[in-house]
């Protein structure tokens, strides 16, 4: 009797025990399979996935990045897919009180079952699906079945339905994808615009569970949201706020609040069945405050929250760091009027424009965003801009730009079309927003929402307005304009209402509804590349913020070898040709490389050459915007980073290797910089500071041969600048620099240093490359290793030496590249090893070039 007794009790204190559980997830990644609607046989498949990688992998289709497969595959995106699991439920956890399917990622046109039972349909990629699923789930084996339609065929159905065609730009390659009378389908999907093609990647329509699927189990009470603001009030106060969901009905909880493992609040509370916020402000003893990268530390608070009843514990924490980003867009300013202001400091941004790093986004890892973004750092980089053609990113993205302080410039996903206006779509866009905004509101990062990319751009600028009222109606017109004005003039900014963030409703603009002047607002210039304009208009062609600009280059040529064969040795080869999306590509990469160099002597000397053109260019635009900080605040260049293999504006290319652009990137946004302009045949030289604090130090210009060691003349300069300023510190008038024929083998070296040494210097030159007389460099090189983590390769030159650019069979960066020498110049730089790195090989494999060696 007493045994029975004893079981009894054991058994009722189990019950309690489950009923006052903490919450609990559990991601279901596991035994997934999947296959075509009306196919009998399943496939293995990975979960999160897409279909395409899921193909690959069972060998039903080839890499679609190598050659030309990507023709060979646009039959998928025409097919539905059948994704289905089997999860199991203990006797303990089917008994939980609440059972949820979270679903944080489904791309995009999705039916989900659970055991039979339609429980779910999504239409949006963008958005995190939550069911409730406790009456549908059987103890032990529970199916999860999840039928995925056709994107093309969805976006058909709704396409067709519309009385009037929505204009969408060419990038998008429907033709190429086999899409009946070429419909521009992707506006009316919630969806990666991306994935249907664009001017630097393939069109790949993918469907799949992109991000993770979690059940969600809870019995009494959960926390369901916690947010920190990440403003400081005057009593050195944040406000944090706790959403609270509870089952059970005036119970008193303890409530407890944590900075960095302190108390800073604790008291007991009552709870109410339903949802209800708790609001608190917490003390934090003297703030330090978050700045971006290199204008100091990025100091990030953890502060968790505990709600605690008898012996059930739920905890939620969030990183926040204490900053204030300000955007001060005023129209009635003088130039700067489009600007931020970081902690009270106007703040000049230094950054890049970002798109998704695979058209297949869950292959991207940790290791990647962290490859990515701290080559971002490394380049001297404060902002980041999410571009608005690809998804809002992983949180593995936002955290690291908290910690890197990378200030994030956030598009909302649409890019350079008009969209539909019912209210079905903006609903839909409506909740995709709150998903979002909320999610990413918890970052420090964030400085900025914008609406779209180029889409009043296009409506006013490109001619759409005027196409569309001459070939549909101006009836037409204005319905597309009405669903323009009522998406990003009063959808968008009435849910960031809820959030103290800075708003802006198009890149770029001069203001809400007006288009891009160079008076105000922000700027994509574009004169360069699709207007064949000379790199020196970037010296003219300036805004309030230049948010967009850039110019092409080739991968290198090992990065060419894994995409390509070497009978596509050439850049008007098909395979080439198709790794080029943008309709102008290889031809006038080639233009403007005959403007400053001679013939490339082979195809790898063609890629390099390339390079060198790109970074010169570029370097050019980022010194002007920054040389003119009186009335440009911003310089965010296209692009960083690459999503398929090829030809693009990317300073790394797909593979993370740093093409030129990027170690002269890190030259060009360094805290204080040598910049000059030729105005009139006179050399004015401007020092450029982003330093908290003023800079003293000496400037030397010395005139030089290319070839003979003897110094013609030089000019030194003491330099003192007020923190956070330009100054023109020398005029060198065309009388004294070299005339006729002496320009060809001469240049300038210039160098900046302070008492710690050479903080800036660079390089002027008064022709183009190819009408300099460049000597044979006779360069050399020796390599060391000292046992570490690190290969020292040292170069040595004998005369003057452009562009000299190491290469080795290593996937990882050299601490420098792309670097000039001077005669009789060294250069010692660095390479990381690998674990179990054959290093002999390695060492072999280092190949070594310069202009002079590339040029016929």
């Amino acid at each position: 009797m007493r045994l029975i007794i004893t079981f009894l009790y054991i058994t009722f204190l189990c019950f309690i025990l489950i009923g006052q559980s903490a919450p609990s997830e559990r991601t279901l990644n596991e035994n997934w399979r999947f296959k075509s609607q009306g196919d009998t046989t399943w496939l293995r498949a990975t979960v999160p996935g897409c279909i395409h990688t899921d193909l690959q992998d069972n060998g039903i289709i080839e890499d679609p990045y190598y050659r030309l497969n990507e023709r060979k595959v646009q039959w998928v995106d025409k097919k539905d897919w059948i994704y289905q699991s089997v999860f199991q439920l203990s006797p303990e956890e089917f008994q939980r009180q609440h059972h949820e399917l979270r679903f944080e990622g489904l791309d995009t046109y999705a039916s989900i079952y659970v055991n039979d039972s339609l429980v779910l349909q999504s239409n949006n990629m963008h958005r995190t699906y939550t069911v409730n699923v406790k009456e549908y789930l059987f103890e032990g084996d529970n199916i999860l079945r999840v039928l995925l339609e056709s994107p093309i065929k969805k976006g058909l159905e709704l396409y067709n339905a519309l009385d009037y065609t929505i204009p969408v730009s060419a990038n998008d390659q429907a033709e190429t994808g086999e899409v009946p009378e070429g419909k521009r389908v992707n506006v009316h999907t919630r969806k990666a615009a991306y994935h249907y093609g664009w001017d630097w990647g393939p069109r790949l329509v993918t469907s799949g569970i992109w991000r993770p699927v979690i059940l969600v189990s809870w019995d009494d009470f959960r926390i369901s949201d916690f947010h920190v603001a990440n403003s400081i009030n005057d009593s050195e106060s944040l406000l944090a706020t706790v959403e609270v969901e509870s089952a059970i009905d005036n119970a008193h909880i303890l409530l407890e609040i944590k900075i960095n493992d302190s108390v800073v609040t604790t008291g007991k509370t009552l709870l109410r069945k339903g949802i209800q916020t708790f609001t608190t402000p917490i003390k934090v003893s003297n703030p330090k405050y978050w700045w971006p990268n290199g204008m100091g530390e990025q100091v990030l608070y953890d502060v968790k929250v505990k709600l605690k009843r008898k012996e059930v514990e739920v905890i939620e924490n969030q990183l926040i760091g204490i900053n204030k980003i300000e955007l001060i867009a005023d129209s009635a300013l003088n130039q700067p009027n489009f600007y931020f202001k970081v902690n009270g400091i106007p703040t000049f941004a230094k950054g890049v424009n970002y798109i998704p790093q695979d058209i297949f986004l869950p292959r991207v890892q940790s290791k990647d965003y962290e490859r990515i973004l701290t080559a971002a750092k490394d380049a001297n980089m404060n902002m980041i801009r999410v571009w608005g053609g690809g998804v809002y990113e992983d949180d593995r993205f936002y955290d690291l730009c908290d910690s890197l302080g990378l200030m994030v410039w956030q598009d909302f996903m649409f890019a350079c079309a008009m969209y539909p206006g019912d209210n079905a779509f903006l609903d839909n866009v409506r909740q995709e927003a709150i998903d979002n905004i909320n999610r990413l509101s918890k970052h420090t990062c964030i400085a900025l929402w914008c609406g779209n990319n180029e889409n009043l751009a296009a409506w006013k600028r490109w001619g759409w307005e005027e196409t569309v009222s001459d070939e549909q109606s101006p009836e037409i017109a204005k319905r597309i304009w009405h669903s323009y004005d009522t998406l990003f003039h009063h959808v968008l900014p009435e849910v960031l209402k809820t959030q103290a963030i800075n708003y802006w409703a198009s890149s770029p603009s001069a203001a809400e509804g007006i288009p891009e002047e160079y008076s105000m607002g922000d700027t994509h210039y574009w004169g360069v590349w699709w207007g064949k304009e000379p790199f020196e208009n970037f010296n003219t062609k300036i805004s309030s913020f230049m948010s967009e600009y850039g110019f092409q280059s080739f991968p290198e040529y090992s990065s060419f070898k894994k995409f390509a064969k070497d009978q596509d040795r050439s850049i008007y080869s098909e395979v080439m040709k198709s790794h080029q999306r943008s309709s102008i590509g290889n031809a006038t990469i080639e233009e403007y490389m005959k403007r400053s160099f001679r013939a490339p002597i082979g195809f790898e000397e063609l890629l390099y050459m390339s390079q060198l053109l790109q970074s010169d260019g570029i370097r050019t635009g980022i010194e002007a915007h920054r040389r003119n900080k009186n009335k440009c605040m911003g310089s965010l260049y296209w692009q960083l980073n690459d999503c398929w293999p090829g030809a693009s504006w990317s300073s790394i290319d797909y593979y993370g290797k740093w093409k030129a652009l990027h170690y002269q990137v890190k030259e060009a946004f360094a805290p204080v910089i040598i910049s000059h302009e030729f105005i009139d045949g006179d050399l004015q030289i401007t020092i450029v500071s982003d330093l908290r604090s003023d800079f003293d130090g000496e400037l030397e210009v010395v005139l030089s041969e290319f070839k003979d060691i003897h110094k013609i003349t030089d000019w030194k300069q003491e330099i003192q600048i007020q923190a956070n300023t330009t100054k023109q510190v020398l005029m060198i008038s065309a009388d004294q620099l070299p005339k006729g024929t002496d320009r060809k083998y001469t240049y300038l070296q210039m160098f900046l240093q302070d008492k710690a040494g050479i903080v800036s210097k660079k390089n002027v030159y008064f022709l183009p490359f190819k009408d300099l007389l460049l000597p044979r460099p006779e360069l050399e090189f020796t390599v060391v290793n000292d046992k570490s983590n690190l290969l020292y390769i040292t170069v040595t030159t004998k005369n003057f030496a452009k562009g000299v650019h190491v290469s080795c069979n290593s996937t990882n960066n050299f601490s420098d590249n792309f670097f000039d020498l001077p005669i009789h110049g060294t250069k010692t730089i660095t390479l990381p090893l690998d674990y179990g790195t054959d290093i002999e090989a390695l060492i072999e494999s280092i190949e070594i070039r310069s202009l002079w060696s590339s040029m016929r």
